[in-house]
């Protein structure tokens, strides 16, 4: 069997193991597994029936996270986009007022535009024309973004209205204080077991925390509360065989039936496609960028060997999602932790694919991971990151510039995809007016005025 994943995967040529890239997939599985818990509840708010939506979610993760183990060869793990899962709900359903349905049609119809784009190169063309400067501060952006994403989820950062996010006071004891430090303390101990070279560092560093949380909530430091979502991390049971896909299998099929067929309707129902469809590709060409190059698995040129048949199983993955009765499926930045342990090939996708398939029936352990305990992972890999910045050429402005509005972009207004388009429209602009018009790619020309119709108009 070794021989075998050896020869499928090329563990030789990448310079990788069995034993790695399952501990890759088992770290990059742990940081997300989040979304199945995250997603029904969201979805949910939207008249979803959330056990149905469990099983398409942990369906539609499987299938499309195989798919990368077998196109692409590629560690990646992808599952319903946080983002669009909100913007499903709470704009499309709640204030658009349309239904959940019409929705997931929505989510088809673009899945099928993503087959076809990705199958004529369209995609990739766009994620090679980006310049090697703007790639690594994607990359950069990124980890400020995933590190704190994980810092806010474990409430260490709160919001704040004077200066919009502020640090969590400790003068009080409280269940959020207790997470809090449960979440400090397990990014001291993953950065400690980083610098001491232990194989699954990262995982650890969870399980680890995990446990210290355990140990919390039994002798009464930490107090579950769902009210604040913070809810117990010991699991009440080991088993769930509450399956069911009835209520929204294939229900994009009746949402299509409800498109109004009027201007005005179909107007409305392509606007919302669009922004599914926007959202969703730069996601994820910022998502591969970042991750790849954190591993350095980008060539000479700044090209992702392999790129056709991970966007191709991103977006035949986003098709099985809504048929299925889940939003947008994509590539999720939590990968970078599965990188980060040395993940290198589809066998780190392959593992992280069956976990899925297996938390399906062990929904009650999965379900129970907390976010203090996966925030330390994200904190560390978005560290990880971060230390790309080194390859910028600060001297040159036109380069350094529009990578520096990039990577700040993308935590401050919250969205990789808006940290892209600042970045394509700024180094455009700077380049053009400095005279470097042949540092330009055509298609660059094209993104920018895209993006700035975009900014206009929508």
């Amino acid at each position: 069997m070794k021989d075998f994943f050896n020869r499928f995967f090329k563990l030789d040529e990448n310079k990788t193991s069995v034993k790695t890239e399952v501990i890759a997939g088992i770290t990059t599985f742990m940081t997300m597994a989040y979304i199945l818990a995250v997603n029904p509840d969201l979805l949910g708010k939207s008249g979803m029936d959330k056990n149905a939506v469990f099983t398409a979610t942990v369906l539609a993760s499987t299938l499309a996270t195989l798919l990368m183990a077998l196109l692409a060869n590629l560690p990646f793990v992808l599952s319903a986009g946080m983002g669009l899962n909100a913007y499903f709900t709470y704009t499309v359903v709640k204030q658009m007022g349309c239904s959940w349905q019409l929705a997931l049609a929505a989510v088809f119809t673009e899945g099928i535009i993503f087959i076809i784009l990705s199958l004529t190169n369209v995609r990739e063309a766009i994620f090679n024309a980006i310049p090697k400067p703007l790639k690594t501060g994607v990359t950069v952006g990124i980890g400020l973004y995933i590190a704190i994403i994980g810092l806010k989820s474990a409430g260490i950062v709160i919001p704040n209205e004077d200066t919009l996010v502020k640090l969590i006071s400790f003068k009080v004891w409280s269940p959020q204080t207790c997470a809090a430090l449960l979440a400090m303390f397990g990014i001291l101990i993953t950065g400690t077991l980083m610098y001491r070279k232990v194989t699954g560092s990262i995982l650890l560093g969870i399980i680890i925390t995990w446990v210290l949380g355990m140990i919390c909530e039994i002798t009464g430091l930490y107090v579950p509360n769902p009210n604040l979502k913070l809810f117990s991390v010991i699991p009440n049971k080991i088993m769930s065989t509450d399956l069911t896909l009835a209520p929204t299998w294939c229900a994009f099929i009746e949402g299509f039936k409800q498109i109004p067929l009027t201007w005005s309707g179909l107007l409305g129902f392509f606007s919302i496609l669009f922004a599914f469809l926007f959202v969703d590709l730069f996601d994820t060409i910022g998502t591969l960028i970042g991750c790849a190059s954190s591993g350095n698995m980008l060539d000479k040129e700044g090209k992702l060997p392999g790129i056709k048949g991970a966007l191709t199983a991103d977006a035949i993955g986003t098709t099985l999602g809504a048929a299925l009765g889940t939003s947008t499926v994509t590539t999720f930045v939590e990968s970078a932790s599965g990188v980060s342990a040395g993940g290198r090939t589809g066998l780190t996708a392959l593992t992280a694919s069956g976990l899925f398939f297996i938390s399906m029936f062990f929904s009650p352990i999965f379900l129970t991971i907390p976010s203090f305990a996966t925030a330390p992972a994200l904190v560390m890999v978005g560290y990880l990151m971060v230390t790309q910045i080194t390859k910028i050429n600060f001297e040159d402005p036109t380069d350094a510039v529009p990578a520096y509005i990039s990577f700040i972009s993308m935590p401050f207004f919250y969205s990789i995809s808006e940290g892209i388009s600042f970045g394509i429209i700024s180094y455009c602009f700077i380049n053009l007016i400095s005279g470097n018009i042949s540092k330009i790619h055509p298609l660059m020309y094209f993104l920018s005025i895209l993006f700035i119709l975009k900014y206009a108009l929508i």
